[in-house]
């Protein structure tokens, strides 16, 4: 016993005790799921993290000392100092500035991208889960074949098409990233229908809508929570590429993608004007690696001891 304690740490014993005393007294899901997450401790700090970055992106024209458009060529790609804490660009424009407004928009591709596959896996999943047959084997196949494109080309060829910009950009990528939601919506409805309760609401004569959105819906959820915290930060590299690249946000838009395409021409003498933007989309896609890692222990129904 003693080298189980060693092994796996008081806190985490101390932890699993309490969920243990809150099952006995019929806590909610909730609950038990807060207390598995936050035995996570990179999962906390990806969502202190994340949080905080959200307040910036917020409070952006707040927080901000400059406005991020404004240019002063007398200034130009100076390195960090009082006045400009990040330093300058190639314009004389303060780094800070457009890394805080550029958070604003990684935050919105990112989300809608999100919302958009989402939508599109999660409806295409239910279809293909409850209805099964043909209508399973078409939806797995076409599941296939948008697994096959490679999204940077797929996305440079539809934003290109219609023009570049940011929505043809979230476009692009929410058409080509709603797979993984299909694939984990169907698993789990798979699962589901063998439950005793879904063939009683059959039997008393509930329709398909009601039963998905009452009862498939509801225990997938979980799942689709995870799988969107886990594509936010492949959405934000996905579109911070394809800005780099030239078809995303039009300059002079502070986005990420865009402010390292523009200081990598003086990564030499000036590797500030790369390094910082680059580090906030590491810090970023880490953290929500952290919290999506934290949320899919916290909410694995295994360990929850069923739906």
């Amino acid at each position: 016993m003693e080298e189980d304690q060693s092994y796996f740490g008081t806190e985490d014993i101390d932890i699993e005790q309490e969920i243990q005393d809150l099952k006995k007294k019929k806590t909610s899901q909730m609950e038990l799921v807060w207390l598995r997450f936050k035995r996570n401790k990179l999962a906390l700090i990806g969502t202190a993290i994340l949080f905080l970055l959200i307040f910036v992106a917020i409070f952006a024209p707040i927080l901000a000392p400059y406005d991020p458009l404004e240019t002063n060529v007398a200034r130009r790609r100076e390195d960090p100092s009082r006045d400009h804490w990040l330093g300058t660009d190639q314009l004389g424009r303060d780094l800070l500035s457009r890394l805080m407004y550029g958070a604003r928009i990684a935050l919105f591709i990112g989300l809608i991208i999100v919302g958009v596959s989402g939508g599109i896996g999660v409806t295409l999943g239910l279809l293909a889960g409850t209805i099964g047959g043909w209508v399973d084997e078409v939806i797995m196949r076409v599941v296939d074949a948008f697994m096959s494109f490679p999204v940077l080309i797929f996305g440079i060829a539809f934003a290109v098409s219609f023009g570049g910009g940011l929505y043809p950009v979230i476009m692009a990528v929410g058409l080509i990233t709603w797979t993984q939601f299909a694939r984990v919506t169907r698993g789990d409805v798979l699962a589901i229908k063998q439950e005793q309760y879904i063939e009683g609401a059959r039997a008393i004569g509930e329709s398909r809508f009601s039963i998905i959105t009452r009862y498939f819906l509801p225990n997938v959820l979980p799942s689709i929570i995870v799988v969107a915290t886990i594509q936010m930060p492949s959405a934000i590299l996905y579109s911070a590429a394809l800005n780099f690249l030239g078809v995303g946000v039009e300059p002079p838009t502070p986005s990420w993608g865009e402010m390292v395409n523009a200081g990598s021409r003086f990564m030499q003498f000036r590797p500030n004007m790369v390094t910082v933007t680059g580090l906030a989309i590491v810090v970023t896609v880490l953290a929500f690696n952290f919290m999506g890692d934290g949320l899919r222990d916290a909410l694995d129904p295994v360990r929850r001891g069923g739906r």
